[in-house]
């Protein structure tokens, strides 16, 4: 009776949208108490193997760099950087929109950030350019969750603890279709400034060489990064620290842009964000250890077997499951963040695909694009609410922009997909 009633009171609470590590924590003392019988101080246990994995430092160090980074003129610069070095290109700004995006992105780790600091600076200039506004505000928008799969993504290395993969072998593997991907709404891009006659900023060295003086200590940040990771130099920990250390040394004592008092501000949002992550990794890595002792995986396992049997026997079985597991992680990605649904959802589906044969590498990248996609999969994605308050259009209009850009990361999903070489392309 106790037990149905706080099993009961978790699903209210859920409904009444309590904070996913919360809830997390109620379900994994109802299992621990109710289901197994075991004490409520073995959660404990489990929490200290998390603190104790010296790859998580790295969490915390990235998010402040990123938040930094958020908060100075970096982003204004770049966009500036960017659009002298590739202005004269047809659809350029569609080029800048979509690099900018992808390096804030994969630097904050957070693409409503991303939104938020450069959508301001690239809208504008996008309707400048002669863009429609139904174009402007759908690249910018979709643009705001791509580049979470390259260096150094903080939910890369996420799913790298969680699932116990390499997180450099993970950034590898993101290479060719982080690319694709980006290389795919440029093509569209340009497609539409040739269609709409939109004119070509003309390539001036002058430009070029003045924004690069502007931006001369922020562009090492990506080799610093890339360097250390893959040069053998130093761990990911050792390079989050030395980019905390240079975005330190550039943006507050160099280039000015933060006093002493603001960085302290942004210290306690970064800290906030961080916190958040580990709390729900923390009770969601007690809650995976009891669904696989109680070998949920397998029986979800014989469930989607019987399913794919029955409903999808004309299809190989591991193209029906993957073809399954898309349609479960773009809904996963409309309702959770992504580091919640790593957390949560990564677990359960590790096993799952290794019964159906897919390598844990290919499976790390289906995941992750679709939760970049999810953030923009109507009726709720995270990016819709977000672009439709930054830019002061109704979520009918957010959904019309987005719909071209999202049919064509849905195309390129189904390429990931089911070529499974492009995710190995540099990883093995």
């Amino acid at each position: 009776m106790l037990g149905s009633l706080f099993l009961a009171g978790i699903v209210v609470f859920f409904l009444l949208g309590t904070p996913l590590f919360l809830l997390l924590g109620a379900a994994t003392m109802y299992c621990l108490h109710f289901l197994e019988g075991s004490p409520l101080a073995a959660i404990i246990g489990d929490v200290y193997q998390l603190v104790s994995n010296p790859v998580l430092v790295a969490i915390p160090l990235f998010t402040f760099a990123g938040y930094i980074l958020a908060e100075s003129g970096m982003p204004r610069r770049l966009v500036t950087f960017n659009r002298a070095l590739c202005g004269w290109i047809p659809g350029s700004l569609t080029w800048v929109t979509l690099i900018s995006c992808a390096l804030f992105t994969a630097f904050t780790g957070a693409s409503g950030v991303t939104i938020v600091a450069l959508g301001g600076l690239l809208l504008p200039a996008l309707l400048r350019d002669g863009y429609s506004d139904r174009f402007s505000v759908g690249m910018v928008t979709s643009s705001g969750s791509i580049g979470l799969l390259f260096p150094p993504s903080i939910p890369v290395i996420l799913y790298g603890v969680v699932a116990g993969l390499g997180i450099e072998t993970i950034f590898l593997a993101g290479i060719a279709p982080g690319v694709l991907i980006i290389g795919s709404l440029a093509l569209y891009g340009m497609f539409v400034a040739t269609r709409e006659h939109v004119p070509r900023q003309p390539f001036s060295m002058k430009n070029l060489v003045a924004a690069s003086r502007a931006t001369a200590w922020e562009l090492p940040l990506p080799v610093i990064i890339l360097g250390g990771i893959y040069g053998g130099i130093a761990t990911v920990t050792e390079v989050a620290a030395l980019t905390v250390a240079y975005a330190f040394l550039v943006e507050v004592l160099i280039y000015r842009d933060i006093s002493l008092s603001k960085l302290v501000n942004i210290c306690m949002e970064s800290g906030k964000m961080v916190g958040a992550i580990l709390l729900i990794l923390g009770m969601a890595l007690s809650f995976a250890k009891f669904v696989i002792l109680y070998d949920i995986p397998d029986l979800v396992v014989e469930f989607m077997s019987g399913v794919i049997q029955e409903q999808l026997g004309f299809l190989n079985p591991k193209i029906a499951f993957l073809m399954l597991l898309n349609i479960l992680l773009l809904v996963v990605g409309c309702f959770l963040d992504i580091f919640s649904a790593i957390m949560v959802v990564v677990p359960l589906i590790l096993p799952i695909a290794a019964e159906f044969g897919v390598h844990p590498l290919h499976l790390a990248i289906i995941f992750l694009v679709n939760l970049e996609i999810g953030y923009c999969t109507p009726p709720i994605g995270l990016n819709l609410f977000i672009a439709s308050f930054r830019f002061r259009r109704s979520m009918v209009t957010l959904y019309k922009a987005t719909l071209p850009f999202l049919l064509i990361r849905l195309a390129i999903l189904l390429v990931i997909t089911y070529v499974e070489p492009l995710s190995l392309l540099f990883a093995r």
